[in-house]
């Protein structure tokens, strides 16, 4: 069977086969006779293929990958990540547990997050966890304290927030003096003498983290520039071990800047972004005179492109305004739209060449935000037809909740012309597990 790859797909291993849009082997109207719709679809081929081009890129440095685990937390995609020797970035116990249950290892995952609680605190100590990355004073002592409670020395790296502007959306930006994250740098030194003080603490390095969904290298080059001395200064005075640049390193989700290539790292002269050798080259002149190991957090960047939302059409709706196509997915299972005027390529399972048609594609949720697509040109779409909402592998489900009363859907992992599910449809009993009448 000849291989027919469309070139407006953001997704390598995403493409039509003779009409019909596949994941990697497999079809995915055969997933959606299977598992129903609307349902997650990741490919394991792309998230190794986005981990070995960025540890590649990276390979002048002494370097972890430690994986950003809110972006999809799903166990399987955890194992899959874990067995190809990546470590992790969490935020909450719960991240950990989910970790530790996937295959890796405490000793191999950094915690960060402004809110740590004791309990989590403690539970990351016990288990071993590589570094925290702390975010204030306050929570420098109470690290000190619980470590003190449990007769260890708590690693800790502080987040220093170097007032670089990451050119990103104001609900992911988190590098500038006005964001709720880290230490100014401005006071970086201060508050590293204060956890040199602190008898049950270890300084193991330092970290920082400017946003997410950046497209450009320069921001990422002017935080290493920035950072170099205090880290340099730091080494010398507490004999720190790494470096953690964070991540933020982003994606294409629109159709526009995925067009011309079959390359989807390379879109054409006028709508090039980022490649991973692009962002290793704007920050290893900085990074490598330091000599330490140097940390990086990707989350979407592996995972992104990985997934698709699988829906089918319920209604088209005509008004004198706009055409309504009405999907069984919603702002419940993937907020980023209503959330973050977040854009995704919407693009039928079957190929068409029909001429696209202006319209809106919305979710059933009784909310005016529960939208994928407004004023887009689709191809036309007819009741029972389904679509692949794609770039959905980060902040798709983990972000999803019952809002309306709506089960959380099944995930399922492609590798090859394998097909795992990775995790159930809810049931309606699931919905109110754990609710009790008076």
């Amino acid at each position: 069977m000849r291989r027919k790859e469309t070139h407006f797909l953001a997704v390598h291993f995403f493409s039509y086969v003779d009409g019909s849009l596949r994941c990697e082997g497999v079809e995915l109207n055969k997933i959606a006779d299977e598992f129903g719709t609307p349902a997650y679809v990741y490919s394991a081929g792309t998230i190794r293929e986005n981990y070995r081009r960025l540890d590649q890129a990276l390979a002048p440095l002494d370097h972890l990958v430690c994986y950003a685990v809110k972006a999809n937390s799903n166990i399987a995609v955890l194992n899959l990540l874990a067995k190809i020797g990546s470590g992790f970035d969490i935020v909450s116990g719960g991240e950990l547990f989910r970790v530790l249950k996937a295959g890796g290892r405490a000793d191999r995952c950094t915690f960060a997050g402004v809110g740590k609680t004791r309990e989590e605190i403690a539970y990351a100590l016990r288990e071993g966890v590589y570094s925290f990355n702390v975010e204030s004073e306050g929570e420098l002592e109470r690290i000190n304290d619980v470590a003190g409670e449990l007769g260890l020395k708590a690693p800790v790296a502080i987040r220093v927030n170097p007032d670089v502007d990451a050119k990103t959306h104001k609900f992911i930006s988190t590098g500038k003096s006005k964001n709720k994250f880290g230490i100014g740098i401005d006071r970086a030194l201060e508050v590293y003498k204060v956890a040199a003080a602190l008898p049950h603490l270890k300084i193991r390095g330092v970290q920082t983290h400017i946003g997410s969904q950046i497209l450009e290298s320069g921001p990422f080059a002017e935080a290493a520039s920035k950072l170099a001395s205090l880290v340099t200064e730091l080494k010398a005075c507490y004999d720190i071990e790494f470096f953690d640049f964070g991540g933020g390193i982003g994606i294409v989700y629109d159709e526009a800047l995925s067009s011309g290539s079959p390359d989807w790292w390379s879109h054409g002269d006028q709508a090039r972004r980022m490649t991973p050798e692009d962002y290793a080259a704007a920050i290893i002149p900085a990074l490598k005179p330091l000599g330490l190991r140097i940390l990086f957090e990707p989350g979407r960047f592996l995972v992104g492109n990985a997934g698709a939302l699988l829906s089918t059409v319920q209604y088209v709706k005509q008004t004198p305004a706009k055409t309504f196509t009405i999907v069984d997915a919603a702002m419940n299972d993937l907020i980023r739209p209503a959330l973050y005027e977040g854009w995704h390529e919407i693009v039928p399972l079957q190929q068409t060449k029909e001429q696209s048609i202006t319209m809106d594609v919305v979710g059933p949720v009784c909310e005016s935000g529960d939208f994928f697509a407004q004023d887009r040109g689709i191809p036309p779409l007819a009741p029972g037809e389904r679509v692949a909402i794609l770039s959905s592998g980060a902040y798709g489900f983990v972000m999803s909740s019952n809002y309306n009363s709506r089960p959380l859907l099944p995930e399922i992992l492609v590798d090859g012309d394998k097909v795992h599910l990775a995790r159930s449809r809810q049931t309606m009993d699931d919905l109110i597990r754990g609710e009790l009448l008076p």
